[in-house]
């Protein structure tokens, strides 16, 4: 599985500047890449109060139209997010797509300061199975919190991607925290954070992939920056051939589970 790594700037509010930075880098992508990445809310950058009702988008909105168009038209997945509006809600939502159309949205479910009061929580964790491997994804806070990515490795997920929009002083915390969600469920993880200054900080970069060894592959600097990294799958398998966390576990994850007709596995937050 190819991954390409996108650590961009983006601008909050301007969604067709954001829109047009991320149609060209996946037009740009490197041949054979199978999935692109980028960071948390690119689509939309983060919104507050005053904007939140004009430029939130519905999952089937113009600008996801636009990406999966381009999706498909070089054959590759994108992970990339937005502020996202359901009827009078909003959500900060992860979408995976695939050239047939989104294959999985995620709404981030462990929201950090500033979130509450303007985003809605999410309810559940999915996966879904593309090119042979199973996906998972998180936002940015939530892979602070174990239970999160246990619960995506409970839905059998090999590989988890993550959108973050980490700021400084906080670069310490993800870099940690990656490595750590990727070892402790003996899986691979991929996370892509922003650069460049927002509303008052400053994003830390520092994008990164991790085996499920917990040996990091690649990290970012501060900069924007591409980077393809190529992941050998069949490392799972040793991964878990002394010790398998998830059969070993004692304390599990309450939820319901369920399998969707078209492979997504779901686990409701009760």
């Amino acid at each position: 599985m190819k991954l390409e790594l996108v650590q961009m700037a983006g601008r909050d509010g301007d969604v067709a500047d954001n829109l047009a930075c991320i149609l060209r880098a996946i037009a740009e992508c490197a041949p054979g890449t199978d999935i692109v990445m980028f960071p948390e809310a690119q689509i939309t950058g983060f919104l507050n109060r005053d904007n939140i009702a004009q430029l939130a988008e519905p999952i089937d909105g113009p600008c996801m139209q636009a990406i999966c168009a381009a999706a498909c038209a070089r054959d590759v997945g994108v992970v990339v997010g937005l502020i996202e509006r359901e009827g009078d809600g909003f959500y900060n939502t992860l979408s995976f797509i695939t050239p047939q159309g989104v294959a999985l949205s995620y709404r981030k479910t462990h929201l950090w300061v500033g979130e509450p009061g303007l985003v809605l929580p999410g309810d559940r964790f999915s996966t879904v199975l593309w090119r042979g491997v199973r996906i998972g994804l998180l936002i940015c806070y939530d892979i602070e919190f174990p239970e999160s990515a246990c619960a995506l490795a409970a839905l059998g997920a090999e590989l988890i991607l993550i959108a973050d929009g980490n700021m400084q002083p906080y670069a310490h915390v993800h870099h940690t925290a990656v490595a750590a969600r990727a070892q402790e469920n003996q899986v691979f993880a991929a996370m892509v954070n922003r650069v460049g200054e927002g509303s008052g900080e400053v994003f830390a970069g520092g994008s990164t992939v991790v085996d499920p060894f917990g040996q990091r592959l690649f990290e970012a600097g501060s900069q924007a920056c591409r980077h393809v990294v190529e992941l050998d799958m069949t490392r799972i398998a040793p991964a878990r051939a002394l010790y398998d966390y998830r059969a070993e576990k004692r304390l599990h994850l309450r939820g319901s589970f369920s399998e969707q007709p078209d492979g997504r596995r779901e686990l409701l937050i009760p």
